[in-house]
C-alpha cells in the first residue's frame, strides 16, 4: 500500500474561476472544515466578486470536476484570499498551494505587494498550511464585522 501523499500532476488543471464554477465552488467550501459561508456569498455576489477581480480566483479541475477552489480578489490597495478549499481526496497533493501560487501571481499583476487571508481560529490545519507557505499570522489586528 503506497501511503506516499499525492503530488501534483499533469492531469489536473489549474485554471481561473468563471461564474459557471461558483455553484460546485460553493458546495465544496460548505463541506470543507474550517471554511464558513456567510453574508456576501450568495452566487450572486461571489459572481460580482469575480467580475471585478477577473482571473484572481482559481478552481482545480480533474477530468471535467472542480476539487479545489480559491476565491481571491483585491480592493485595489490589498489582496486577499478567500475560501482555500480542496476536496478530501485530493488533500497533500499541492493542489492548493498551486492555486495560491497562481492566484498570488495574478494579484501582484495588478501591482500589489501585500495579500491578506482570514483562518478561523480552530482551523488548525489550515493555520498549519500557511504558516508551512510563508505566511506570517498579524497578532496586531482582531478582525472585525457588522452586517448591514
Amino acid at each position: 500500500m503506497n501511503n506516499t501523499p499525492h503530488h501534483f500532476a499533469p492531469e489536473f488543471d489549474t485554471r481561473p474561476m468563471t461564474e459557471s464554477d461558483l455553484s460546485v465552488a460553493c458546495a465544496l467550501w460548505s463541506v470543507s472544515e474550517g471554511v464558513e459561508l456567510a453574508e456576501g456569498d450568495s452566487l450572486a455576489e461571489l459572481g460580482s466578486f469575480l467580475r471585478r477581480n477577473p482571473g484572481a480566483s482559481q478552481v482545480v479541475v480533474l477530468g471535467g470536476e472542480v476539487v479545489g477552489a480559491l476565491l481571491a480578489g483585491s480592493d485595489g490597495r490589498r489582496g486577499y484570499l478567500y475560501h482555500l478549499a480542496v476536496r478530501r481526496d485530493h488533500r497533500r497533493g499541492g493542489l492548493a498551494s498551486k492555486m495560491v501560487e497562481k492566484a498570488l501571481a495574478a494579484l501582484r499583476g495588478q501591482g500589489l505587494r501585500r495579500v491578506l487571508i482570514l483562518v478561523a481560529r480552530g482551523n488548525q490545519d489550515g493555520r498549519q498550511f500557511w504558516l508551512r507557505n510563508g505566511w506570517e499570522a498579524l497578532g496586531i489586528a482582531e478582525p472585525m464585522g457588522i452586517d448591514l
